[in-house]
């Protein structure tokens, strides 16, 4: 059988989305290594500054590793993160344009009166709190340090970042992402071991 053109390529690729599907983080850094500057030079080509293109490879990282187990053609993903990243810059561009950005609906404070609040909500949270920090602690000191230094208030600067942890700052959005997915495996698996999550 003859093989058509980059079909080994196509093969590679796709064992390559598997394998980070899997949680292999050498996968997925050969992934970041692949498309990171594609993502990143189509937010720039979209007219967005440096801080608004490292928003929304952040953004389009955090939503492949997301919808890894979805992805119908992986050996496409380099095109899914394409149309994904034109997309989230468009979105970004009309949000700025009309200063009403809101990046993360769960950082809104959630509408609750006393008398809809659980009595145990308190310790539901402590338990919550105590098991992601348990979690964090299980990375390794430069991805904890990367996830706090993006939590910073204030905000510390992408380009600050970059040179603090010695990285590009196209593949900040990348590794936050790879890194809040370990982070959200391990504290599942730590809820598991103690029986249902705690809930917000």
């Amino acid at each position: 059988m003859v093989l058509a053109p980059g079909h080994h390529v196509d093969t590679c690729m796709a064992d390559l989305v598997e394998a980070a599907r899997q949680g292999d983080a050498d996968s997925w850094a050969m992934l970041v290594e692949q498309f990171a500057g594609l993502v990143w030079s189509i937010a720039h080509n979209c007219g967005l500054g440096p801080a608004d293109a490292a928003d929304v490879s952040q953004t389009v990282w955090l939503r492949l590793a997301s919808h890894l187990d979805r992805i119908e053609r992986p050996e496409r993903v380099g095109a899914w993160l394409a149309t994904t990243a034109r997309r989230e810059s468009f979105r970004v561009k009309k949000l700025s344009s009309r200063a009403t950005l809101i990046d993360d609906v769960e950082a809104l404070p959630l509408p609750c009166s006393d008398e809809v609040r659980s009595a145990d909500a308190p310790a539901l949270e402590h338990a919550r709190d105590s098991l992601l920090r348990e979690a964090f602690a299980t990375l390794s000191e430069r991805d904890r340090a990367l996830l706090l230094l993006l939590t910073s208030d204030p905000p510390t600067p992408y380009r600050e970042i970059a040179e603090t942890l010695d990285m590009a700052i196209g593949s900040i959005g990348p590794t936050r992402a790879r890194v809040l997915l370990v982070l959200r495996r391990r504290f599942e698996a730590l809820s598991e071991s103690i029986g249902p999550a705690p809930s917000r």
